[in-house]
């Protein structure tokens, strides 16, 4: 099994359930490229609203901090 290189911990603001996952090196890289190339446009077809568009926005930009912060760094 591969080593783990990031670990994410997510909890519910109304449930209080936790949900954690191990990535992979191969796994955060490939997230990293992910983030990196998200537009305004690819998640606005996933939404229901400008408003919505604004938050995935934010919690995609905590998502590249974090995996940068660790050493993921978009190329």
């Amino acid at each position: 099994m591969p080593d783990t290189a990031v670990t994410l911990t997510a909890m519910n603001a109304t449930t209080r359930r936790v949900g954690m996952v191990e990535l992979t090196d191969m796994d955060a890289l490939a997230l990293t490229q992910l983030v990196k190339h998200l537009s305004w446009a690819e998640l606005r077809a996933c939404s229901t609203s400008d408003a919505e568009v604004y938050e995935m926005r934010e919690g995609v930009a905590k998502l590249k901090q974090l995996l940068a912060e660790v050493g993921y760094d978009p190329r």
